[in-house]
């Protein structure tokens, strides 16, 4: 199976430094009761075991990865806290990077497990490896009932995307504490689709690398690599470029903090029942 051949190792809000985030040990989460959600992040919360449950066979359309605690299936999206210790948030990956397959939690499935997209019948895949790890902020939502005041598009449905410019490569479903560095305002098909680029804590480079323009100091091209792999991904299939508000530039780290913040309350909305939720599932 493709990213999993145990379970994984995070003390979510509490991971000691230079903790592995693929050890074989279980994953270390915070399980927290509904309202337990809504207290601060720093606030110490008790820890339980989960772990990895893959079911199905891999490259199928019925090929899931379930968050597993105590036997019982927690959501990775509603069940994992957004904020880690201090300034750093909690990344849950999802495709891990130098691969192709178009991995995605599934936000309207029970207990929302990851799954391969899927587009007119078919497993989505890249038509090219992606650079950097890829995944998702928990707790988080870009509400498609909201208009970007300065933008002037709604939301895309789905958490907060996060692109983990580290040197390691991340197993699929792992865990991990990162930096937001900075963000870009990607528009796809008419639709505001954040993506928060960020590094692991324990990465080697995360000493030097703490706002954007670090990344642009020690990481030349990175950024803008991101930003043209965004552009043209799905050019092959006939759609158009995406296209990047802001004169295109990358937001700054306290820019894309006020974002997760802002992404964050409209996830408290929806899971509260606040606000027109769909089909999504929440528990």
């Amino acid at each position: 199976m493709r990213g999993l051949s145990g379970s994984v190792t995070v003390a979510l809000g509490v991971m000691a430094s230079g903790t592995s985030a693929f050890t074989g040990a279980p994953v270390r989460a915070l399980h927290r009761s509904s309202a337990a959600r809504f207290a601060s992040a720093r606030r110490v919360l008790a820890m339980s075991d989960v772990s990895l449950v893959p079911k199905g066979a891999v490259d199928t359309q019925e090929y899931r990865v379930f968050f597993n605690d105590k036997g019982k299936d927690i959501s990775p999206w509603h069940d994992i806290p957004l904020k880690g210790e201090g300034e750093l948030y909690n990344f849950v990956c999802e495709i891990p990077k130098f691969t192709k397959a178009k991995m995605e939690i599934a936000t309207k499935e029970p207990h929302n497990p990851i799954a391969q997209d899927i587009k007119k019948g078919a497993l989505r895949f890249y038509h090219g490896p992606i650079f950097w790890n890829y995944g998702y902020l928990p707790q988080t939502w870009e509400d498609p009932n909201v208009k970007h005041p300065e933008l002037g598009v709604m939301g895309d449905g789905d958490p907060v995307d996060v692109v983990e410019i580290g040197s390691t490569k991340l197993p699929q479903g792992s865990l991990k504490q990162v930096r937001a560095l900075g963000c870009l305002a990607m528009i796809d098909d008419g639709e505001l689709d954040w993506k928060v680029i960020a590094i692991a804590k324990d990465d080697p480079l995360a000493a030097k690398l703490h706002d954007i323009k670090d990344v642009e100091e020690h990481c030349p091209g990175v950024v803008s690599g991101i930003r043209e792999w965004f552009r043209w991904y799905k050019t092959p299939d006939d759609k158009p470029v995406n296209e990047f508000g802001f004169g295109e530039r990358a937001l700054d780290a306290k820019e894309t903090a006020d974002i997760i913040s802002e992404c964050n309350g409209h996830w408290k909305a929806l899971v509260a029942g606040k606000t027109e939720k769909g089909k999504l599932w929440t528990p």
